[in-house]
């Protein structure tokens, strides 16, 4: 990788209410911004100033205003799609349990490899990698030197880290990334560092 020094600030977006466990996928669904505590300790984390990237999603854009609120400044923010969260298809806004009463035809293939097989009308978990890489290789391009805080997904961050690991994508899918997370990652020289990973409130 090319990419000059660059500092990315990796913020999972705020929890999504949903008491029956549904697959949110790409669907634009709201996220609770009501624990003011843990927002203004996540703004103290993370610098201000800084560019702002979100995948376009409501709930990212609520996260982003809930930061602000919480005391940082930041500008108006870059949309960039290809940091959208994993695309689940016809599964979407469908729960796990639902899918397996429904004895979903396709569900047996995608337990056998989860990180290669694309749910029904989505995409695989290896086709998220791809895109997120080639997101994150472009936007270090674009914004060398600067921190860049990108408000985004779960599946978008654990696919930043099988890049910056150099891990296979099934790897990838083993890492714990909670709501309102911070995961920090920088583009120096020698390639990908990894600061932290997956860093709750207090």
């Amino acid at each position: 990788m090319n990419a000059s020094f660059a500092r990315w600030w990796l913020v999972r977006h705020g929890p999504v209410p949903c008491p029956h466990g549904r697959i949110h996928g790409q669907l634009d669904v709201a996220c609770d911004v009501s624990d003011v505590d843990d927002f203004r300790q996540l703004a103290q984390r993370v610098p201000s100033h800084a560019v702002l990237v979100e995948s376009g999603l409501m709930r990212c854009r609520q996260t982003s205003g809930a930061l602000e609120a919480a005391g940082m400044v930041l500008p108006p923010p870059l949309i960039e799609p290809d940091l959208m969260e994993q695309n689940f298809g016809r599964w979407q806004g469908r729960s796990w349990a639902d899918l397996e009463t429904a004895k979903e035809p396709e569900l047996p293939d995608f337990w056998r490899d989860p990180a290669h097989t694309a749910p029904p009308g989505g995409e695989s978990f290896a086709q998220l990698c791809q895109r997120v890489r080639a997101a994150l290789e472009r936007l270090s391009q674009d914004h060398a030197g600067r921190d860049i805080v990108a408000v985004i997904h779960a599946g978008s961050i654990r696919a930043a880290l099988a890049l910056a690991l150099g891990l296979d994508p099934a790897q990838g899918l083993r890492f714990a990334v909670q709501p309102l997370s911070l995961t920090r990652l920088d583009v120096t020289a020698e390639g990908w560092r990894v600061e932290c990973v997956n860093v709750t409130a207090v």
